[in-house]
């Protein structure tokens, strides 16, 4: 039963995180490191992001699926995935370039914690900073982002291999400062989430064992991350373009706070 709630658990850190500029794989770390919990986790922690991913391409199934069919015929869609291709490729040199660092330093729960703490402070102040001084957009359209930009947006992603820097707050706020409106930013980081977590995801895989008899936790794992994270999904446009990224900074900038007055005492 203890295994079962902590399942429920973390896949509602993962799905309510994974979308918002908060950085999910710093709550997944700071979340292992209260609850104790072992390395055969490991392995849960990494499908369940699966989940999440399999919820942005429930909620835009249509687009995914209209550019596959039409891919051979129309032009958008060859530029739709083209820009997709682009913007991914930054992140997979630089996470290849500094995974064994990653995976020995930053990713460690314990040695993780105060730079978690740090980057979500900072990350908080950026956030309120930057947001105030974008210029106006000048492109409105997720799926129709120019080629540089997309590969401008995907250059801010690499800045998402550090644990504590929000994968869609760099995408983002990134695109923000680039002339991109921010519901447009918002949905491509959406399209851009699923080649880029469905990657990281096997990678992992391949040097994670699944425990004997985790099978059971993590399906209901997976489950409460899909479901959790289609919630999010539809709701996160209406509050981005209502109310901008300003919450989820004083969020971080909170958070990063109570970290850090916890390891202290």
């Amino acid at each position: 039963m203890h295994d079962l709630i902590t399942a429920i658990i973390l896949g509602i850190v993962e799905g309510l995180t994974e979308f918002v500029p908060v950085s999910s794989t710093a709550h997944l770390l700071v979340a292992e490191r209260l609850m104790g919990l072992s390395r055969d986790w490991e392995a849960f922690t990494v499908v369940i992001q699966l989940g999440a991913v399999l919820a942005v391409v429930a909620v835009y199934f249509k687009l995914f699926w209209n550019a596959v069919i039409t891919l051979p015929t129309s032009a958008e869609s060859r530029r739709f995935a083209l820009g997709i291709i682009l913007a991914l490729l930054p992140a997979v040199v630089a996470g290849l370039l500094t995974k064994k660092y990653l995976d020995a330093v930053l990713l460690n729960p314990v040695a993780a914690m105060p730079f978690i703490a740090v980057c979500w402070i900072v990350g908080g102040i950026i956030i309120l900073a930057l947001e105030r001084r974008a210029p106006a957009p000048r492109f409105h359209e997720g799926d129709r982002l120019p080629l540089l930009k997309a590969f401008q947006i995907g250059c801010c992603q690499i800045l998402a291999i550090i644990p504590g820097v929000s994968r869609s707050g760099a995408t983002i706020l990134g695109g923000e400062m680039l002339g991109v409106e921010r519901k447009a930013a918002t949905l491509f980081t959406f399209y851009l989430s699923v080649p880029t977590m469905l990657g990281a995801s096997i990678l992992e895989l391949r040097k994670t064992e699944l425990a004997a008899g985790q099978g059971l936790t993590i399906a209901i794992g997976f489950v409460v991350s899909f479901v959790v994270a289609w919630v999010v999904i539809r709701q996160f446009l209406a509050v981005v373009a209502r109310y901008g990224l300003a919450p989820f900074g004083w969020y971080r900038i909170a958070a990063g706070l109570v970290l850090l007055a916890w390891l202290v005492l």
